[in-house]
């Protein structure tokens, strides 16, 4: 169990004997608004903390049978027991973040990720290239479906910018928190003198806009540009005008869409992606104007803000928001993704435990 969890459960019950002294309390029990708040509040500590003080007495007894199999006399016997007690642990731990766990609309919820190369130059781009085979082995293993909506490829390998549309179960529940800069520390192959360098990528998670939630864009606020499309292979490329650059006056945003082989596609394409950029711009916005909505604890998602560290030398990948290292950043690379993503979840439910229940707060 990870300590940021042990330590709110700490707190947890703490807050519980808080609301016994309260139950107690004479006076309190007139006001019957407060008392049916503090007794739903009651329950729901109430089943997380009992499953956490039976893992506490749990973790003593591992300790206990843990220093037995010290004596080489008891050791068999004691591993037998310990065994036990740390498969109940696991048990445990899965049941109290489950309790953590919330359900919420978005399981069904596609999103775009855009990955851009940022600082570094010819480096950046090649990481960027990095993180598209990282994404698109996660959603192979995950069982999600793909569609690259945009490619620009780099002169010396990699890409400068990739668009991708990625469409299955939780998808954007497990990519929510993606955005942000991504940074990279190694010798590049260029470099000549062995030197390690740091560049940086920027990444968007935007959802899906579904054709019901659409917002009204009106045709005399695009321009529609249509150029032959570049890139590697297939016969449509630079033969036809297929591939679509559109721009949203009003707001600035601009859109191309290459893959597909003819016009109408890739215009298709291209506006899913402006109907999502500008649908997350206007809720950016209305998250902003409202001072109620509590602060993510995991920053705004922007791409400046800087997310995570990959560290070949030490094969060490850092997520900056949750202090987190791990030393097997080839695992992520090929798809292994969920060793860094399932801690920061964990810890935004655990953080956001009651703000999702409108029936206490």
């Amino acid at each position: 169990m990870e300590k940021f969890i042990g330590a709110k459960l700490c707190l947890f019950n703490k807050r519980i004997k808080e609301i016994e002294k309260i139950f107690c309390s004479i006076s309190y029990k007139n006001d019957i608004k407060k008392f049916n708040t503090l007794s739903k509040e009651y329950r729901k500590l109430k089943n997380i903390t009992n499953l956490f003080n039976i893992w506490i007495v749990n973790k003593k007894d591992m300790h206990q049978y843990a220093e037995l199999m010290k004596d080489c006399d008891l050791y068999e016997l004691a591993k037998i027991e310990y065994n036990i007690f740390k498969k109940k642990k696991h048990e445990l731990e899965k049941k109290i973040y489950k309790l953590f766990s919330y359900k919420n609309d978005n399981n069904k919820t596609g999103c775009f990720i855009e990955i851009r190369s940022a600082s570094g130059g010819d480096e950046a781009s090649i990481f960027a290239g990095d993180l598209f085979r990282m994404y698109t082995k996660y959603s192979e293993i995950k069982r999600w479906k793909i569609k690259i909506v945009s490619l620009t490829h780099s002169d010396r390998g990699g890409f400068k910018e990739v668009i991708m549309k990625i469409n299955g179960k939780n998808v954007l529940n497990k990519l929510r928190f993606e955005s942000g800069g991504h940074r990279v520390q190694r010798i590049p192959k260029t470099e000549s003198q062995g030197r390690t360098h740091t560049s940086t990528c920027t990444i968007a998670v935007i959802p899906e806009v579904k054709h019901s939630k659409k917002i009204l864009i009106k045709s005399s606020d695009l321009k529609i540009d249509t150029f032959k499309s570049s890139g590697a292979g297939g016969q449509h490329v630079n033969t036809t005008d297929s591939a679509i650059r559109i721009t949203h006056i009003p707001t600035g945003n601009v859109v191309e869409c290459q893959n597909e082989r003819s016009q109408h596609k890739n215009r298709s394409r291209a506006m899913e992606v402006l109907y999502a950029r500008i649908k997350n711009q206007e809720e950016k916005k209305v998250r902003e104007k409202n001072s109620n909505i509590r602060k993510n604890l995991l920053g705004s998602g922007d791409r400046s803000d800087r997310n995570r560290t990959y560290n070949f030398a030490q094969n060490r990948i850092t997520d900056h928001r949750i202090n987190l290292s791990l030393y097997c950043l080839d695992k992520v690379l090929n798809g292994a993704l969920d060793l860094i993503i399932d801690p920061i979840i964990r810890k935004y439910e655990v953080e956001n435990f009651f703000a999702f229940d409108k029936n206490i707060y």
